[in-house]
């Protein structure tokens, strides 16, 4: 079995650490280092990681198990007929007692009807198992309604043009080894072009105990903890879903091994709701496609060790902190995030402040691409670390209290390329600093809510222009239209709000000093902090 590979020595492997140990802070490993020894690790720091992007992230991680549509054929399909309280079939493979169905046997099999009790998987561990819901409601109101007990890998399809709902206990004892309306301790995969109604009561709505995996099909999810559930790895690759959470609308939570434990969103429309996390990954969050819509109380996506959006389309409009890992790369996508606290929050945790201070604990925030829209009451960009913008449109709509800024590092904060704008509060505002090679301004320029805000050059030609929306007191720019060393104006609804010079600081900190005043680099407003 391939385990995740360390990347430069460090961050996913060390912050896992921390997870499973609950260490203050963590290691350094060698590549050859298995996760068991990592986690007894207690001492020492994290480390800047070199590639936490999305290819990077999709090679280091256990390849997910998934049933393809052409792996099986429904012309194969043993009948079974729900009735009730009982059912009939034909089939060898399939014993029916009460409103017990039990399945023992590989093979495809078709289920229709209206069943009040169970459908048990109790196959040999090498079988293949394939369940065509057609037009099939199952309630148990003992336990799951489907349950795979042992089964090497099952795949749920979706019949074409037929509604299938799945409803399970009230509740569960808190030794119970199953507890979700679709239960599997194998491999499971959902796929077809049909829909899917689950209600989760007890706890889950759909789990696996090893990788779950959605490739179609019209899925609505309500479950009093987590619509969906993969130990091992959660992959989604298509399909329409409606997820309602009273925890986690996605959640993928293997402590053990170092290579799992991932969430993967390649395609497929999402619109989750969550009383917790909308997207939790004990190691990675990946997004390379798909549309994921998400209204959360806690974190919108929040993985452990790793975050990254190559693609697709991602939308937070309600949050705690919107995007949270130790290392979070933004490289692809439409990305429009909403968070009462920091936008992008690139943490290890609790234990990577540990000890105090503002120093650099060795997150990194790495934005390469896509376009990013952030508003946020706490933090814009926030790293404990250090934070690099190559590429990309970024646009943060920071606090408009002083407690927080738009911009805020503990290590280096560099700039090379791609568009930026931070609006926000003034008290810690910070600029680009130490390695920046593209042109950025910082202006002490106040405004409100709706107010136009232009930005001029020494002849009076608009460099850029927005739309307030809030108030602030501090904006900073950074474009490859910018000329070294030129002055600039800043104007609010026709007037000049401030005149500033191009790389010089006049408010805050330079990148790197906490955005509390004094750190690298700063020298007071009006100071020249150009490297």
């Amino acid at each position: 079995m391939r385990r995740r590979r360390l990347i430069l020595s460090a961050i996913p492997l060390g912050i896992a650490a921390l997870v499973l140990a609950g260490c203050a802070t963590t290691t350094v490993q060698p590549a050859s280092t298995a996760a068991s020894d990592v986690a007894a690790v207690t001492e020492t720091t994290v480390v800047q990681t070199a590639d936490a992007t999305a290819d990077a992230l999709i090679d280091a991680n256990e390849n997910a198990t998934v049933v393809r549509d052409d792996e099986w054929s429904a012309a194969d399909a043993a009948d079974i007929s729900l009735s009730g309280s009982t059912a009939t079939t034909t089939s060898a493979g399939v014993s029916v007692d009460g409103a017990t169905v039990t399945i023992t046997a590989a093979g495809v099999y078709r289920l229709s009807g209206t069943l009040d009790g169970s459908v048990v998987v109790s196959a040999p561990d090498d079988a293949h198992v394939v369940l065509i819901l057609d037009d099939a409601s199952i309630s148990n109101a003992d336990g799951p309604a489907i349950e795979v007990v042992t089964a090497d890998d099952v795949a749920v399809s979706l019949a074409d043009g037929t509604t299938n709902t799945l409803s399970d206990a009230a509740a569960y004892a808190d030794d119970a080894d199953a507890n979700a309306a679709l239960y599997s301790s194998a491999d499971l995969t959902i796929t077809g072009t049909g829909s899917l109604v689950v209600d989760g009561n007890g706890d889950d709505g759909i789990t696996s105990t090893d990788d779950l995996a959605i490739l179609s099909g019209t899925i609505s999810v309500t479950a009093a903890d987590d619509p969906l559930r993969g130990k091992d790895s959660v992959t989604i690759e298509g399909g329409t879903l409606s997820l309602t959470a009273g925890g986690d609308a996605l959640k993928s939570d293997n402590a053990e091994e170092a290579a799992r434990g991932y969430v993967l969103i390649e395609g497929g429309t999402i619109d989750a709701t969550a009383t917790d996390d909308g997207v939790d990954a004990l190691t990675d969050v990946i997004v390379t496609g798909g549309d994921l819509s998400v209204a959360a109380e806690g974190d919108g996506l929040h993985g452990d060790v790793a975050l990254a959006i190559a693609g697709g389309s991602v939308t937070v409009s309600q949050s705690y902190e919107a995007l949270e890992a130790a290392a979070i790369t933004l490289s692809g996508g439409d990305i429009d995030i909403t968070a009462s606290d920091d936008g992008v929050n690139a943490s290890g945790g609790s234990g990577s402040t540990a000890g105090g201070g503002m120093q650099d604990t060795g997150e990194t925030l790495t934005i390469s691409g896509g376009t990013i829209v952030v508003d946020a009451g706490g933090d814009g960009l926030d790293s404990n670390g250090s934070m690099t913008i190559s590429g990309g449109t970024v646009t943060v709509f920071g606090p408009t209290s002083d407690g927080n800024g738009a911009l805020d590092t503990n290590g280096a904060f560099v700039v090379t390329g791609g568009t930026l704008l931070a609006v926000g509060s003034a008290g810690m505002a910070e600029s680009p600093g130490d390695g920046s090679t593209q042109s950025w301004i910082s202006a002490g320029a106040s405004g409100s809510a709706g107010d136009t805000v232009e930005l001029t050059d020494a002849d009076g030609t608009v460099v850029a222009t927005f739309t307030a929306q809030k108030t602030f007191q501090s904006v900073v720019f950074s474009s490859a239209d910018l000329q070294a060393g030129a002055t600039y104006t800043v104007l609010v609804n026709g007037t000049s709000a401030a005149t500033v010079t191009e790389g010089t600081a006049t408010a805050g900190v330079m990148g790197g000093g906490g955005g509390m005043g004094g750190g690298p680099g700063s020298g007071g407003p009006g100071g020249d902090q150009r490297p």
